[in-house]
């Protein structure tokens, strides 16, 4: 088994850092939708089955489940396939139409949780039909992207690495969270190799992470009903909140503004480059602070959404009179 997966292992990493016209930083974007499977997510996910198989945790006859949004259960649900082995993805009503047809037909069975819980979302209800399952399946394996530190280390090892190779200076590094996966690996070595660097985490409002209360939320893949235990490997100097309205702005500035097609994590993230800089000043090339950012997965998915015109003055409006931006410091702590 370990040899099928890891016959995939080129198919990972080393994603495009492309730099992006600023008159105040020189940005850089590092576009994870060119992985396999499309997103960041593969890199967790393919650590955590080569570790669980290698520790024997995974043999022919494991089931693996797992709760996700969409990307990470694309990712499992690829990897899986190609073992041979059975996946079970538990999903919401929030998951992509075009991420729950892919599922469907990688995974026999997919579980779809319909009932809020407390926080207004689903991911209490998905965890808890994971414990479900663990009862009722035996040899059931859970993933658990919230708390494993392969998940940590694939992106220490991975996205965290090629950044600190490829960037000689790095004053800033925004990085999206959910699992905080990410968010842990890529803060702990960058702040090896670049000790001076200023890590962001970046996260939308109505999520738990960062002490916000959680509530309904529209856009999947970015923030949590739940502070993820991944969280607590996270080296993190501040901490900035989105309003999902300035996702979808995000989004639609780098189609426009640089023919980046990305989704909602992405669109999150860049908001809040653009907002965390907005009262510096243009300065010239040798002046400028160096800032790096994490672009998840491609904006394909959000079609029907962010990308849809009649979809976002919908949530402009219902977020009306809330739908302009607080001023920084109410959406901006220092960890």
């Amino acid at each position: 088994m370990l040899e099928r997966l890891q016959a995939w292992r080129e198919a990972i990493g080393n994603t495009p850092l492309v730099e992006l016209r600023d008159d105040k930083v020189r940005l850089f974007a590092k576009l994870e939708s060119h992985n396999y499977t499309g997103s960041v997510k593969i890199r967790p996910a393919y650590t955590i089955l080569e570790a669980a198989i290698a520790r024997g945790d995974i043999t022919e006859t494991t089931t693996v489940i797992e709760s996700s949004s969409g990307n990470f259960a694309i990712a499992l649900a690829s990897l899986c396939r190609r073992l041979g082995i059975r996946f079970i993805p538990v999903i919401d009503p929030n998951i992509n139409p075009l991420y729950e047809k892919l599922l469907r037909s990688l995974s026999p069975r997919v579980e779809k949780v319909t009932e809020r819980d407390r926080t207004s979302g689903f991911l209490l209800s998905r965890l808890r039909r994971i414990e479900q399952l663990q009862a009722e399946i035996e040899g059931a394996f859970w993933t658990n992207q919230y708390d494993n530190p392969d998940s940590v280390r694939s992106h220490y090892e991975g996205v965290g690495r090629e950044l600190a190779d490829s960037l000689p200076r790095l004053d800033y590094v925004f990085v999206g969270t959910s699992s905080c996966g990410t968010l842990a690996g890529v803060s702990r070595r960058i702040r090896e190799s670049h000790p001076g660097a200023r890590i962001i985490a970046v996260d939308t409002e109505g999520s738990a992470i960062f002490g916000d209360t959680p509530r309904k939320r529209l856009i999947p893949g970015i923030g949590s009903s739940i502070v993820p235990a991944n969280l607590s490997h996270a080296h993190v100097d501040e901490a900035i909140l989105v309003p999902e309205v300035a996702t979808v702005d995000g989004c639609q500035q780098l189609m426009r503004d640089h023919a980046l097609f990305v989704g909602g994590s992405s669109g999150t993230v860049y908001a809040a480059v653009r907002r965390y800089f907005a009262d510096q000043p243009p300065t010239g090339d040798g002046g400028k602070p160096v800032v790096a950012f994490i672009c998840a997965d491609g904006g394909m998915a959000y079609m029907d959404t962010i990308y849809n015109p009649e979809w976002t003055a919908r949530l402009t409006a219902d977020a009306a009179p809330a739908a302009s931006w607080p001023d920084m410091p109410s959406n901006r702590q220092t960890i």
